[in-house]
């Protein structure tokens, strides 16, 4: 997130535009861009690469979730910011908010319980969890002034787990790819404009792609070092979370308010759009390629481990 803040300050003008609120909210969005990791690709690399049940495996697998948390808490205090609000009263509200949904949460999880008790396997569950998604997502909107993607986030949390979650699971991607992913991919082609692209931008997005890889490698690496992990499943840890995927693309959804534009709508700070769809392209491409070649001549053992349910939980979600 830093890496991505500066650089866009350096493309609009130098570190000195950080003085300037519109343009610091700008960068600081740039950088919240930065921080999701999309944990799908790489489940998939490392159960081909048999290193799934790893120590490494199950560090990046853990890290990468609550990675995406961190990553849209702090996209939610960067757009509660964007009227000059305080730190303070924002990081408030999001105690707030998460005191709210866990008490609220823990009744609506046990009518949730109840309700796939007596009718497992139901259209009722999978009703009953999407509407708990999009109440959560309203409330977190509207009254916490916390960005929608988080209740919705919280709401999953809040389900997990149970015995009929992976039915659950399954109905909603299902509804997801049916319904609401291109409704969703359709919203950012048609929110797309191209009309005033600068070849700034291209070149920003070249920076932007590998400040996203470089940053990854080398603070999740050097993070995993100095907790006593080999210097190969250090750099295993670092390659496997540089893969960007479709939270890149929500959290640019949902904060591109944060980009100054003039009253004609020419960007005058720096829109990331082409930066993070090169991104996720280029960071899927290379997140496989990197983790077949930092694996070959290992010899990872595969050990048990308390996070091992966690990891499994998360695979049998991706499937």
């Amino acid at each position: 997130m830093a890496l991505g803040t500066l650089s866009a300050a350096m493309f609009m003008g130098g570190l000195y535009t950080l003085g300037d609120h519109t343009k610091l909210m700008n960068a600081l969005f740039v950088g919240v861009i930065l921080a999701a990791t999309s944990v799908g690709i790489t489940v998939e690399t490392l159960r081909e690469l048999g290193k799934l049940d790893t120590r490494a495996g199950t560090a990046i697998l853990s890290a990468a979730i609550i990675d995406d948390v961190l990553g849209i808490i702090a996209l939610s205090i960067v757009t509660s910011l964007n009227g000059k609000g305080s730190i303070g009263i924002t990081l408030l509200k999001a105690v707030g908010f998460f005191a709210f949904t866990i008490g609220v949460g823990i009744p609506l999880r046990a009518l949730f319980k109840w309700i796939a008790t007596n009718h497992p396997h139901t259209q009722r569950t999978g009703i009953f969890a999407l509407v708990m998604c999009f109440v959560y997502a309203y409330c977190a909107e509207n009254w916490f002034d916390i960005t929608a993607i988080t209740g919705a986030y919280m709401a999953g949390l809040m389900l997990s787990g149970m015995h009929d979650t992976a039915y659950v699971d399954r109905k909603v991607v299902v509804s997801g790819y049916m319904f609401f992913t291109p409704i969703f991919f359709a919203y950012i082609g048609i929110s797309a404009d191209f009309s005033h692209f600068k070849i700034s931008e291209l070149m920003f997005g070249l920076v932007f792609v590998a400040v996203g890889i470089i940053g990854k490698i080398i603070g999740c690496g050097l993070t995993a070092k100095a907790f006593h992990y080999s210097n190969h499943d250090s750099l295993t840890i670092g390659v496997g979370m540089i893969a960007r995927g479709e939270v890149a693309l929500a959290v640019y959804s949902t904060g591109k308010n944060l980009i100054d534009r003039a009253a004609n709508g020419t960007v005058i700070g720096i829109d990331p759009l082409v930066g993070t769809i090169m991104l996720i392209i280029l960071s899927s491409v290379l997140c496989p390629i990197l983790l077949k070649m930092v694996s070959k001549g290992s010899n990872d053992s595969h050990q048990g481990n308390p996070m091992q349910g966690t990891a499994d939980s998360i695979t049998e979600r991706d499937e």
